[in-house]
């Protein structure tokens, strides 16, 4: 039993039933609809956001029908929005599968996240789920803004550590904090209880990006080499802003041509990624990485002992001792 199946354990029921809703809340009477939603549920991940929301929930009041509405209001807009980006990246693969932009082109996937997008609001509309629906659209609007940031903050190369931190708390944090919010809200939640678990998901989800971020600095196990794509596609990650803000004027100005002017040379790539090793650029990281566990993990304090806790704190060591 992998580690990820010992933490589905206390809820693998519910997460069960939730793929049946999710499946169900994408049905269509329109046939090319309905083969793209069953192609986007075979191409699932890791279940990691219902996880987190189904966890949240059960640790403050338990699982109801409104958290599986929750879980898959999340799914639903989340979805959207990869196939979204999918479109705007050009990318022809996702998880490891063909994007759907790949099999059925761009018009077609835009019109598909659109569909997604209204049926999580319908969804959450036609119960009167309207806490959960403000919750999600937040993180939404967040997580547009992050990338549109960074993309701004991209093209003169000039992120320091505390708007990168604004970046991945947009970007990836808040679609995490809002999982752990729903569930909590979803369960009937004091107010101050579903902010306590925003901000335990923000530090998790900051977390999870930070790990994200080494990634591009390790051995690829199929190549043998760093893969240096955030580096190629010219992200500035926590490893190189670190290796940036040890280095002089002159170095500096080297190290942001390299990423902006050979970002498609291997071996220049290589050079950098060297440097950042060099400097303690990972040995930065992992420590940045590791204090925000520490204070997501302080917000579970006092929660009273169950299953579903332990699990929701294996959930947050999984999220950062993953391989990819």
């Amino acid at each position: 039993m992998s580690n990820l199946d010992q933490i589905k354990k206390p809820i693998s029921k519910e997460l069960d039933h939730f793929e049946q809703v999710f499946k169900e809340s994408m049905r269509s009477r329109i046939g090319l609809l309905d083969k793209i939603t069953r192609y986007i549920v075979k191409t699932k991940g890791k279940q990691m956001r219902p996880m987190f929301v189904l966890l949240s929930a059960s640790i403050n009041g338990g699982i109801n029908d409104s958290t599986y509405r929750a879980a898959t209001l999340i799914e639903l807009l989340h979805t959207a929005t990869l196939v979204h980006d999918d479109v705007v990246d050009d990318s022809n693969e996702r998880r490891g599968f063909f994007s759907i932009n790949a099999l059925w082109k761009n018009k077609i996937s835009v019109l598909v996240g659109d569909f997604l997008l209204s049926r999580g609001m319908l969804l959450a509309m036609d119960h009167g789920d309207f806490e959960l629906l403000k919750i999600v659209s937040e993180a939404v609007k967040a997580m547009s803004e992050g990338e549109l940031l960074q993309i701004e903050k991209a093209r003169r190369m000039d992120i320091e550590e505390p708007v990168y931190f604004e970046i991945i708390t947009k970007k990836t944090a808040s679609l995490i904090a809002s999982c752990c919010a729903v569930g909590a809200a979803s369960a009937g939640a004091a107010p101050e209880t579903i902010e306590r678990m925003r901000r335990f998901g923000t530090h998790v989800g900051i977390a999870f990006q930070i790990k994200d971020d080494i990634f591009d600095y390790q051995l690829d196990s199929a190549t043998g080499k760093p893969s240096g794509i955030d580096i190629k596609e010219r992200k500035m990650t926590l490893p190189l802003i670190y290796l940036l803000n040890q280095s002089g004027f002159i170095e500096k100005r080297q190290i942001i041509h390299t990423v902006k002017r050979h970002g498609d040379k291997a071996e220049k790539v290589a050079e950098l990624i060297q440097k950042v090793q060099q400097a303690g650029g990972i040995s930065y990281a992992e420590q940045k990485m590791q204090q925000y566990i520490d204070l997501a993990l302080e917000q579970l304090e006092g929660l009273p002992k169950s299953e579903s806790l332990d699990a929701l704190k294996k959930l947050v060591e999984f999220t950062v001792s993953r391989r990819k």
